[in-house]
C-alpha cells in the first residue's frame, strides 16, 4: 500500500510540474503578444473605425433572468458605446421579478408587432417591445427556457450580421465593442468570433453605467476571483487564441458571426456551458469545412461584471462551470486526439481534459496524499513535502505571474497598493482558496452525471448607481 501511494505521489508531482510548465509556456506566449500590441496606439487605431462606412453593424443581445437590479444600468452602458450602428435587444427569459417593467418604464417602451424569422426553435415569445426614446432598443418577453434559449431568441430577432452577447449584469467600456469588432473588420470576416476580457466590478465606483474609480473589494473571496480571472484571461486565453485553439469565449462578453452561429444550430439548450459548447461546435464546423476562419481573444476590450460574494453562490457557479466543461468535452469527444480537427483535436481538447477538467481530481488526490504523508505515513515525509511545495508553485506562483502580466499590459488597477494586495492574496491561494475550488470542481464532475441541471441563483446588489 505504501508503494502504491508513493507511486501516486510521484505521478501527481510529475503531473503538476507538467501543468506548471504548460502555464509558464502560455505566460511567455501571452507576454510576447500583449507587449507587441501594447506598443501600438490603441486609441488611434480604433478612431478610424468610428468613421469607417465598412464597419459592420452589430446586434447586442442581453439575456436577462431576474436582473431587475442591473439590466437598466447594462443597457445605459450600451447606449454610451462608441460604435457607428448598433441595436440592443434585451431578452427577458420568463423573469419572476420586475426586469421587463424596469425596461419598459426606463426607456418608454411600447408593444409592437414584429415578424420574427425562426432560424432556431425557442420557447414561446410572449411579446416584443420597442423604445419610443431609442428606437433601436427592443425587449423580448418570452417563456423561460434558459440562457441558451434566450440567446437563440435574440439571434432570431437580430437584424445585423454580427451579434454581441453580454450578460444582463455587466457593463462594457465605451470603446469595448469597437475594439472587439476591429479584428473582425480588418480580417474581412475571416475572424468569426472574438471575446474580450471580463473584469470584476465589486469594489469599484460605477456611476451612470460607467466605471468612474477602479478599486478593489475588501472581501478575500472576491479578491481571489480577480486573480483567478487574470490567470484565465491574460495567460490561458491569449496563448490559446494565438494558436487558434481557443475553446472558450466568455458568456459574459463575446461577438459572433450570426450566419455561422445559425449554421451551427445556435446555442445548445441541453448544457449549462452553452458558451464553450458553441465555440467548440464552431471549431468543429470550421475544421470539417477545412475553413481558414478563426476565433480570437482580444485582451484589451473590458467588460465589468458582478462576482459572487458568498461561498454558497461561488460554489454553485464553479460546480456549474465544471459541469459545463465536462458536458462539452463529452459531447464533442470524437474530436479528441482526432487529426481531422487539427490542433484543436490534438492539443486543445486534450489540454482541457487533462488540465482543466481532470486537474481537480489529481489535485484532490494530491491533498489527500500530503495530509496522509504528514500525519499517517502513507508516503515518505520527504515526498509529501515535495508534493506540498509543487502544489504551492502550481497554484500561488502561477497566479502571481498573472498579476504581473496585468500590470505589464492593461494597467487597469492604478495604485501600487492594489497590486501589492493582489500579489499577497495570489501567494496565499494554495493554502485556502484553491483547495475549495478543487473540491467544488470535483463535485461539478459528479454533477454532470445527474440529469437535471440547475443554474443557481445569485443575489445581485447592482454595480451601478
Amino acid at each position: 500500500m505504501h508503494s502504491l501511494f508513493q507511486f501516486l505521489a510521484y505521478a501527481i508531482i510529475a503531473y503538476m510540474l507538467f501543468s506548471s510548465l504548460s502555464y509558464l509556456g502560455f505566460f511567455m506566449l501571452a507576454f510576447r503578444k500583449v507587449k507587441r500590441e501594447d506598443q501600438l496606439d490603441r486609441r488611434e487605431s480604433t478612431e478610424d473605425f468610428l468613421r469607417n462606412q465598412n464597419t459592420y453593424p452589430v446586434s447586442i443581445l442581453v439575456p436577462a433572468y431576474n436582473e431587475e437590479v442591473g439590466v437598466v444600468s447594462t443597457v445605459r452602458s450600451l447606449l454610451a458605446l462608441e460604435y457607428p450602428e448598433k441595436e440592443i435587444i434585451v431578452i427577458d427569459d420568463g423573469s419572476k421579478d420586475e426586469t421587463s417593467n424596469r425596461m419598459i418604464a426606463e426607456f418608454g417602451m411600447k408593444e409592437i408587432q414584429f415578424a420574427v424569422r425562426t432560424h432556431i426553435e425557442t420557447a414561446p415569445i410572449v411579446a416584443i417591445y420597442q423604445s419610443t426614446i431609442f428606437p433601436y432598443i427592443r425587449l423580448i418577453k418570452k417563456a423561460n427556457g434558459g440562457k441558451a434559449d434566450a440567446l437563440n431568441a435574440g439571434v432570431n430577432l437580430a437584424s445585423y450580421p454580427y451579434f454581441c452577447a453580454i450578460d444582463g449584469d455587466s457593463i462594457l467600456e465605451n470603446d469595448g465593442l469597437l475594439k472587439t469588432m476591429k479584428p473582425i473588420i480588418e480580417s474581412d470576416g475571416q475572424i468569426i468570433v472574438t471575446g474580450g476580457s471580463v473584469r470584476i466590478a465589486n469594489g469599484s465606483t460605477i456611476s451612470r453605467s460607467k466605471v468612474e474609480v477602479i478599486d478593489l473589494p475588501r472581501s478575500p473571496i472576491v479578491l481571489m476571483q480577480i486573480v483567478e480571472y487574470f490567470r484565465a484571461f491574460l495567460i490561458g486565453r491569449i496563448a490559446l487564441s494565438h494558436m487558434n485553439i481557443l475553446l472558450i469565449v466568455s458568456g459574459a462578453f463575446g461577438v459572433f458571426n450570426k450566419e455561422r452561429v445559425i449554421q451551427a444550430g445556435g446555442y445548445n439548450k441541453n448544457t449549462v456551458g452553452e458558451d464553450m459548447e458553441l465555440v467548440v461546435r464552431l471549431h468543429r464546423l470550421l475544421r470539417e469545412e477545412k475553413s481558414r476562419q478563426r476565433i480570437e481573444y482580444i485582451p484589451d476590450p473590458v467588460c465589468w461584471t458582478e462576482a459572487p460574494e458568498s461561498l454558497d453562490v461561488l460554489r454553485s457557479q464553479r460546480i456549474r462551470w465544471q459541469r459545463g466543461l465536462f458536458e462539452t468535452l463529452w459531447s464533442h469527444r470524437k474530436m479528441m486526439l482526432n487529426p481531422r480537427y487539427g490542433s484543436v483535436g490534438l492539443l486543445s481538447m486534450p489540454y482541457f481534459l487533462l488540465v482543466e477538467l481532470l486537474g481537480a481530481v489529481f489535485e484532490f488526490v494530491g491533498y489527500f496524499i500530503i495530509f496522509g504523508g504528514f500525519f499517517f505515513s502513507l508516503v515518505d515525509t520527504e515526498t509529501a513535502a515535495i508534493l506540498f511545495l509543487v502544489t504551492i508553485f502550481y497554484g500561488s506562483l502561477i497566479s502571481a505571474l498573472a498579476v504581473l502580466l496585468e500590470e505589464l499590459t492593461l494597467h487597469k488597477y492604478p495604485k501600487a497598493s492594489h497590486l501589492a494586495r493582489l500579489y499577497f492574496w495570489a501567494l496565499t491561494e494554495a493554502f485556502w482558496y484553491r483547495p475549495l475550488m478543487v473540491v467544488w470542481r470535483v463535485q461539478g464532475i459528479f454533477a454532470a452525471f445527474r440529469k437535471k441541471a440547475h443554474w443557481g441563483d445569485m443575489k445581485r446588489k447592482g454595480i451601478s448607481s
